[in-house]
C-alpha cells in the first residue's frame, strides 16, 4: 500500500472577507483572455494566479511574462511552474506589441520568469520588447519588472536603463531573515543593490519594489526593509497580503488587516516614498498606470518645491 497515496492531503486555509476577489466573467476578461492566447503570450496575472485578474481583465489591463512560462528557480510562494524552460521566441517582442495596440493601452506592464540558463538572463528580450513598444505604440509608457540577474554582468542591467523603461521594478518580496526559506535562489543586498544601480545609470527612470506580508515578517522588520529600499532611493512601495496559490506552498502565517496595511503605507510616506500601494489586494502591476501618473505629479511637485528653496 502507498502511505502517501493515502495521506490527508492538507487543506487550503480560509481566506478573511477582505481579500476575496469576484471570479472572473466579464466580456472584457474573455477578450483578453483570447488576445493572449491568439499571439501567444503568458501573462503573470494567470500564471501566478493573481486575485485581481477579473477587474484587471475587465479593464484591459494585463501584465505580459515573457521568456516563456517555466522558471528556472522555485521559489516557495510562486505559482510559476519550475523546469528547463524552452528556447526564447524571437517573435514575442513583436506579439507583445501587437497586444499593447490592440488593448489601447496607455500603460504597459513587462516581467518575466527567471531564465538562468541564458548567459544574460533575458536581458535582451526585454531590450527588444521595449524598442518594438516604442516603436508601435510610442505613446505607452513602460514599466519593467524584471528578476535579479543574479550572477549575471552589471551590463544585463546596463542594457535595459539605456532602451529607456519608464519604470524600472525588481520585488524585495520580503524581509532579509526569510529568504533563505521563501526565495532560496535570491539574495536580499543583490537586489537592493540592483535598483540602486538603475538609478546611478539614469536618475529619470522610476524604481519601484514591493513586499508581501504574512509571511512570517516581524513589524520592524518591515520598517528597516523601508529604510533599506529609500537609501536605495527607490520611489514607489507596493505592499501586499501573500496569498498560499496551492497546497505545496509555503503557507500563511497571518492574514494581515486592513487597519494595519494603512499603518504602514503611512509609515512609508512618511519614509519619502513618492508612491505607495498598500492594501490587502495590492500587486505590483495592480492599478500600475494610475499609480505611476500620480508618481510622475508628485515627482514634478516635489522638484518644484526644490526648486523654489
Amino acid at each position: 500500500m502507498n502511505d502517501l497515496a493515502n495521506a490527508p492531503k492538507p487543506e487550503r486555509q480560509r481566506k478573511p472577507d477582505w481579500i476575496r476577489a469576484k471570479a472572473p466573467t466579464s466580456e472584457g476578461y474573455r477578450e483578453t483572455r483570447e488576445l493572449m492566447r491568439t499571439l501567444n503570450l503568458n501573462t503573470v496575472c494567470e500564471e501566478a494566479a493573481c486575485p485581481n485578474i477579473g477587474e484587471c481583465w475587465t479593464k484591459k489591463h494585463a501584465t505580459v511574462m515573457i521568456l516563456g512560462d517555466t522558471c528556472t528557480r522555485a521559489c516557495a510562494f510562486c505559482n510559476v511552474k519550475t523546469g528547463m524552460p524552452r528556447a526564447v521566441d524571437q517573435a514575442e517582442p513583436e506579439h507583445v506589441a501587437e497586444a499593447a495596440a490592440k488593448l489601447g493601452l496607455e500603460h504597459i506592464v513587462i516581467t518575466s520568469v527567471d531564465r538562468d540558463d541564458l548567459p544574460d538572463g533575458g536581458a535582451h528580450q526585454f531590450v527588444k520588447v521595449i524598442e518594438a513598444l516604442r516603436r508601435t505604440t510610442p505613446s505607452t509608457t513602460i514599466e519593467i519588472l524584471t528578476p535579479d540577474f543574479r550572477n549575471k554582468a552589471r551590463a544585463a542591467i546596463e542594457s535595459i536603463v539605456v532602451a529607456g523603461p519608464d519604470v524600472y521594478n525588481h520585488n524585495i518580496e520580503t524581509v532579509p531573515r526569510l529568504y533563505p526559506t521563501i526565495l532560496p535562489g535570491a539574495r536580499y543586498y543583490a537586489s537592493l543593490r540592483l535598483l540602486e544601480d538603475v538609478k546611478s545609470h539614469d536618475p529619470a527612470i522610476f524604481t519601484k519594489s514591493g513586499v508581501m506580508l504574512g509571511l512570517g515578517e516581524e513589524r520592524l522588520e518591515v520598517h528597516q526593509v523601508m529604510d533599506d529600499m529609500r537609501c536605495a532611493d527607490i520611489d514607489f512601495l507596493t505592499m501586499g497580503q501573500y496569498l498560499q496559490p496551492t497546497p505545496r506552498h509555503t503557507r500563511v502565517i497571518e492574514f494581515v488587516t486592513p487597519q494595519a496595511f494603512s499603518a504602514y503605507g503611512a509609515i512609508a510616506r512618511a519614509k519619502g516614498f513618492l508612491q505607495v500601494a498598500a492594501s490587502p489586494l495590492t500587486r505590483s502591476s495592480y492599478h500600475a498606470g494610475k499609480d505611476f501618473a500620480e508618481m510622475r505629479a508628485a515627482r514634478a511637485v516635489k522638484l518644484a518645491k526644490a526648486g523654489a528653496v
